[in-house]
C-alpha cells in the first residue's frame, strides 16, 4: 500500500507579523507589552521550527519525500553506506525478534549497505479506534529521531496497536502495511496478530516479515515506482474510472512478493498457507524481473 506525503506548513510569516504588530504597540506601553510580546513570539518561533524541515540543527528534507524517491540510495552504497531502522511501537506491540532478523536478511541480500543497525523506542497507545493516514504522518513527526546524517540514511517504522481507517472487515479487507514517504513505514501490528490468531500453519513473525518486505520493496522502488522496470510488462495493471487501464505499481507474476493482495490480510494469508502446503517458504520472494529491476537501480 502507499500514501503520498503532503507538504509541510509553515506559520513564520504570521508570527513575523504578530511581532513586529506589538512591538508597534510597544512604544506606548513597554511595559505592559513586553513579556506579551515575548511570549507570543517565542511561541510563535517554537510553532514555525516544528514545521521547519531543518528544525533543531537536523536537516529532514531527505527523509520527507515521496515514496521511492529514494531507491537509489537505500539500494547502492554511493551516497549512504550504512542504513539506520528507527522502530517506533506502542507498548505491547514490538515486531518479533524472528521478523527483525528476516527483515534484516532480506536488506543485506538486496541491498549493498555495509551495516544495518536497529534502534526501538516505546511509545505509548494513541488511543484510536483506527488510524488515518495523517494520524500517522504527524505521530512520526512527534516521536521519530533519526534522519539521515553522514553516510547513514534512516528508515521510521511504527508498529501501531489500531487498524487503518481504510480497513473493511465485511469485505475481509484488512490492511497490514503500508508507505508514506521515501522513508517511512508503518505496520498494523494489532490487525496481523488478528489474523494470524491461533493458527498452527503461519505465525505473527511470519506475517510480519512478509509485511515488512513487502512495504521496503515499495521504498525500494518497486514495481515502477522509482526503480524504472527492465521489463514493464510486469507490472499489475488496473481499471480507473477516467484514465482507462493503468499500472498499480506492483507485480503481476504469481507468488512474487509484489503482488497487490498482499498489501491485504485474508490474500497474504492464503498465499503462505499455500507455499506451506507446496513445502516452500512460508514469505513470498521477489521474482526475477523485480530483482532485476533492482539490480538495474544499484541493488543486488
Amino acid at each position: 500500500m502507499i500514501i503520498w506525503p503532503e507538504s509541510p506548513k509553515n506559520d513564520t510569516r504570521f508570527c513575523n507579523a504578530a511581532f513586529y504588530l506589538i512591538f508597534t504597540v510597544m512604544k506606548k506601553k513597554i511595559t505592559l507589552y513586553f513579556f506579551w510580546a515575548l511570549t507570543l513570539f517565542l511561541g510563535c518561533s517554537k510553532d514555525a521550527e516544528n514545521n521547519d524541515p531543518s528544525s533543531n540543527g537536523v536537516n529532514k528534507s531527505a527523509n520527507l519525500l515521496a515514496t521511492g524517491a529514494s531507491a537509489n540510495d537505500l539500494l547502492a552504497n554511493t551516497n549512504y553506506s550504512n542504513l539506520l531502522i528507527e522502530i517506533g511501537y506502542v507498548s505491547g506491540f514490538r515486531p518479533t525478534a524472528e521478523a527483525i532478523a528476516t527483515f534484516e536478511t532480506f536488506l543485506r541480500a538486496r541491498t549493498f549497505k555495509e551495516s544495518v543497525e536497529f534502534t526501538y523506542k516505546e511509545l505509548s497507545s494513541p488511543n484510536q479506534e483506527s488510524l488515518t493516514n495523517e494520524e500517522i504522518a504527524e505521530m512520526e513527526s512527534e516521536n521519530r529521531t533519526a534522519y539521515n546524517t553522514g553516510n547513514t540514511m534512516a528508515l521510521y517504522i511504527y508498529f501501531a496497536d489500531a487498524p487503518s481507517e481504510n480497513d473493511d472487515k465485511s469485505e475481509g479487507l484488512v490492511t497490514l502495511g503500508a508507505v508514506y514517504r521515501n522513508t517511512s513505514m508503518v505496520i498494523y501490528e494489532a490487525t496481523i496478530r488478528e489474523l494470524v490468531g491461533n493458527s498452527v500453519t503461519i505465525s505473527v513473525a511470519d506475517v510480519e516479515a512478509a509485511t515488512l518486505n513487502h512495504e521496503f520493496g515499495h521504498l525500494l522502488g518497486l514495481v515502477n515506482l522509482g526503480s524504472d522496470p527492465v521489463n514493464p510488462d510486469h507490472e499489475d495493471t488496473e481499471v480507473d474510472e477516467t484514465q482507462g487501464e493503468i499500472g498499480n505499481n506492483h507485480c503481476n507474476v504469481e507468488g512474487c512478493l509484489m503482488r497487490a493482495e498482499l498489501q491485504f490480510g485474508g490474500s497474504l494469508a492464503k498465499m503462505m498457507r499455500s507455499n506451506v502446503s507446496k513445502g516452500l517458504a512460508a514469505i513470498p520472494e521477489l521474482d526475477a524481473e523485480c530483482i532485476l529491476d533492482l539490480q538495474s537501480n544499484g541493488g543486488r
